[in-house]
């Protein structure tokens, strides 16, 4: 047994390691070092290479979005209002006589013409008038005849002196009074005659009957509030809106030009255009309670679109704004700040540019400055964007091949 052993076993402190032993220790140290370095730099170089192949095999995503391109042209200005289609002429048709409803010649709904028959009213009361006037006409024509016959005589026996003057007198005041019978006579005979007609109730102008509101059998007057039946004008038709007092100088300058001013009547969700006329009259006032004026327009209404007491959305053209730079309305997005837009670039991405805005008609805008005509404008999908942001058209024409 060694005397390090021994020393041990004696419970003696341990031998001190070797000066050789400690000169390897920090060799070691630095081989293990050494070896976890490059263990790192291989696995940190092989997820660098395995990310790189994985971002080079998945390309960066796209935002879908809806473009338009802007286009260089003509934009028409229009003052809107909101109006009420009024019958050029409407007539509650009655009877001009008394009696008894024997015929309805009409079919509630139909287009009459001017002159047509529509009712009759018993002619038979005004017959029998017309025949009393003209035999007391034929009566009084016998007596005026005799008396100037004698009235003639009477003037040879003056001349002879055989009878006196006044019985001259007399014959020719007889003269006179049967002109006077004749003429109310006859006055009564036109009296018969136009009774006679107002018994054949005819339509006062073209237009279309409303439902009926006396039937045959029932007794009429002339006095009754109600009438036979309602004729309204429909071709043409008028059309009656306000706008404000501010448009009227614009309406005024164009039709003191001579220019015929077209108008447009459109469903109340102005979605759909039922008819298009004209101008046709301006109030002559203001209401100072709504501070607008009455615009009166005139449509032919060819095909009956437009119908007594409809409301309908009226556009007034009153200019056109030439050569602008039209962009969709859609694509305004606004902020506290500015108006603006998302731009389409060639390379598919989008930056976002202010403009600014000179003139609004419907889905159509003017831009006074920001863009230029042929630049594609984002419509759908601003939501998800941000400038830089790289998009794919989708659904929008010409603007889909221009990316």
């Amino acid at each position: 047994m060694s005397s390090g052993e021994d020393s041990l076993l004696s419970g003696g402190a341990p031998p001190s390691p070797s000066p050789r032993s400690k000169s390897r220790l920090p060799l070691v140290l630095s081989c293990l070092g050494a070896a976890v370095l490059i263990v790192v730099f291989v696995f940190l170089r092989s997820s660098g290479a395995k990310a790189a192949k994985e971002k080079a095999a998945k390309p960066d995503r796209s935002v879908p979005v809806v473009g338009l391109p802007t286009k260089l042209g003509d934009l028409p200005i229009y003052q809107n209002g909101l109006g009420t289609v009024t019958a050029l002429q409407i007539v509650t048709v009655k009877s001009r006589v008394d009696g008894e409803l024997i015929k309805v010649d009409y079919r509630e709904g139909q287009v009459v013409q001017q002159g047509d028959l529509l009712a009759q009213i018993d002619p038979r009361p005004f017959q029998v008038q017309l025949l009393q006037a003209e035999g007391q006409l034929a009566k009084d024509e016998a007596g005026l005849k005799n008396a100037q016959a004698d009235l003639e005589r009477y003037k040879v026996l003056i001349a002879e002196d055989s009878v006196p003057r006044q019985q001259l007198d007399t014959q020719a005041a007889l003269v006179t009074q049967f002109e006077a019978s004749l003429k109310s006579d006859r006055a009564q005979t036109e009296a018969a005659k136009l009774n006679l007609t107002y018994s054949r109730i005819t339509a006062p102008f073209t237009g279309i009957v409303g439902l009926r509101l006396v039937d045959p059998g029932n007794m009429v007057h002339a006095s009754d509030p109600n009438g036979l039946l309602v004729i309204a004008q429909q071709q043409p038709i008028t059309v009656v809106f306000t706008i404000p007092s501010d448009a009227l100088p614009a309406v005024l300058k164009q039709t003191r030009a001579g220019k015929k001013l077209t108008v447009e009547a459109w469903d109340r969700d102005i979605k759909n255009k039922l008819a298009t006329g004209a101008l046709l009259a301006i109030d002559n006032q203001i209401d100072q309670a709504t501070g607008t004026v009455r615009i009166k327009a005139l449509f032919p209404n060819e095909t009956f679109t437009l119908y007594p007491n409809q409301f309908v959305n009226a556009r007034l053209w009153v200019d056109t704004l030439e050569k602008a730079v039209i962009a969709p309305t859609a694509a305004l997005q606004r902020s506290p700040q500015s108006t603006y837009v998302y731009v389409v670039k060639a390379d598919s991405t989008v930056e976002l540019r202010n403009v600014e805005v000179q003139l609004t008609e419907g889905d159509q805008t003017a831009i006074k400055t920001g863009l230029q005509a042929g630049e594609v404008v984002v419509v759908d999908g601003v939501d998800k964007l941000q400038p830089g942001s790289k998009v794919t058209l989708a659904g929008s024409g010409g603007a889909k091949k221009r990316a």
